[in-house]
């Protein structure tokens, strides 16, 4: 991608420095600066006026701006103001001060929602390989935890943070069992450093409705870009505490945030029962997985706009199970993406979409069956901002809503040559032809890197600290 501002006499026009420069952010100047309490200069809260110059393809996922289902235009401009999408279109007229950015070429979208992932698992990526979900607990993710130091959870939550943006992802919601304030305190400051969207879903061990408010005041709100949900896990053998779960969130006016039937041998914990009886089924209840619910129950999350999240990748790695996704969107139930963490092993949203489809079509052995391209493009964006209860605020580039934006480039040796650019973006798509990544308008990623971020240090850091921690067992 090139830009156009005000050529300056020391450097040429279009170098990565006087881009970044003229989009407000000096390639010198850190978004992430170590480990530290609390980073010293935060993301700022919108970026610069932008106008995103003639893309070859522009995909609103509105259908009330372009043509089809996810709102198709051609050689389209998009315009950033004040962090918020101004206006999309052909032949926009910037006001005066807009930074040109040249997308001719290019694919532009909203960005990727994952509603449902682990980033501290960063630390066991790759690892357990030959487990099912109950022995990633028992060999990989519990002993890892009882270790986290403030410093060591820091730098996992960076990395895995950072990898997801990089891979075109503009939300994410972080379902964490990390228990004391420090830690939390730790885990909250990273993500907020990377400028991502992100909801902190803590999952309190206790009923202690104390904490849970505290860290929800004094860690979560402060921060422009984040939300907050209670998490839990719903079964008959704990079902005071997901009672203690739900009135909290309750009283906080947030989502309550559920692991559900990830695996068939959870059914004896009956968590859709356990979840009905303590009045929590509504569309201010996320179920994660819900890979072997009975038509029954099906119907009732469909019944009560229960949100759910679908993690495919995850949940072949762990032999659990293949999600009754083309029912849940046959009754309409509102579907995302999720990451799932350390057993997505990486953050490649374009392999995740391509999962959803493929799981789908292999166990219906029928290519026709739900979900289709355009329904997995929309799951992955506007979907998953549907299903967190946001969509009004980001998930499509209708304006008024958030600048959270990503540029793709196709001209690359997976992607080319062009066929069909919307099934190319799923199928042949992968995180290198994400060139840019918009949060609030404020460029995250620029010309193919990370911007203000050194990764070297980055994983020099992760690495560090894997090693001591495991050095710790």
């Amino acid at each position: 991608m090139q830009s156009s501002p005000a050529p300056s006499p020391a450097r040429p026009p279009h170098s990565r420095r006087a881009i970044l420069t003229g989009l407000g952010l000096a390639a010198a100047t850190p978004l992430v600066l170590g480990i530290t309490p609390r980073p010293e200069r935060p993301p700022a809260p919108v970026g610069p006026t932008v106008l995103l110059r003639g893309a070859s393809l522009v995909l609103t996922m509105d259908p009330a701006l372009g043509s089809g289902p996810l709102g198709t235009l051609d050689n389209a401009d998009v315009l950033m103001r004040g962090g918020t999408i101004a206006a999309v279109g052909t032949g926009l007229r910037p006001p005066p001060g807009t930074r040109i950015v040249d997308a001719s070429g290019k694919l532009v979208m909203p960005g990727f929602v994952d509603t449902h992932t682990h980033l501290w698992q960063a630390v066991i990526r790759g690892g357990c390989t030959d487990a099912d979900l109950f022995g990633w607990f028992t060999r990989c993710t519990d002993p890892q935890r009882g270790r986290l130091t403030p410093e060591a959870l820091h730098s996992f939550v960076r990395l895995a943070a950072l990898d997801a943006v990089q891979s075109g992802v503009t939300t994410l919601v972080d379902w964490v069992d990390i228990f004391s304030y420090d830690l939390i305190e730790s885990y909250v400051r990273a993500l907020a450093a990377t400028g991502v969207r992100f909801t902190y879903a803590m999952f309190p061990s206790e009923a202690d409705p104390t904490l849970v408010t505290k860290v929800k005041k004094e860690l979560v709100d402060p921060v422009p870009q984040a939300d907050f949900h209670v998490a839990t896990h719903a079964a008959r053998a704990v079902q005071h505490l997901n009672h203690a779960h739900w009135e909290a969130a309750q009283d906080l006016g947030v989502m309550l945030n559920s692991h559900v039937l990830e695996r068939p041998e959870q059914r004896a914990d009956d968590p859709i029962g356990v979840l009905t009886d303590i009045g929590a089924l509504g569309p201010r209840l996320l179920i994660n997985h819900a890979i072997h619910l009975t038509d029954d129950e099906i119907a009732a999350v469909a019944a009560h706009d229960v949100r759910a999240a679908h993690c495919p990748l995850s949940n072949m790695r762990l032999a659990s199970g293949i999600m009754r996704l083309a029912e849940f969107g046959r009754r309409g139930v509102k579907v995302g993406l999720g990451l799932d963490g350390g057993t997505n092993d990486s953050s490649d949203f374009h392999a995740l979409m391509k999962t959803a489809i493929g799981l789908q079509r292999a166990r219906a052995t029928q290519a026709a069956v739900f979900p289709q391209v355009h329904d997995v493009l929309r799951m992955a964006t506007l979907g998953g901002a549907e299903a967190l209860g946001i969509d009004d605020r980001t998930g499509s580039l209708t304006p008024g809503k958030r600048a959270d934006v990503v540029v793709v480039d196709p001209a690359a040796l997976n992607f080319a040559p062009r066929f069909d650019w919307v099934g190319q973006t799923v199928f042949n798509g992968r995180p290198e032809n994400v060139e840019a990544v918009f949060v609030d308008g404020r460029p995250l990623k620029f010309d193919g890197r990370l911007v203000g971020v050194d990764t070297e240090r980055v994983v020099r850091e992760a690495e560090t600290a894997a090693t001591r921690l495991r050095a710790a067992g």
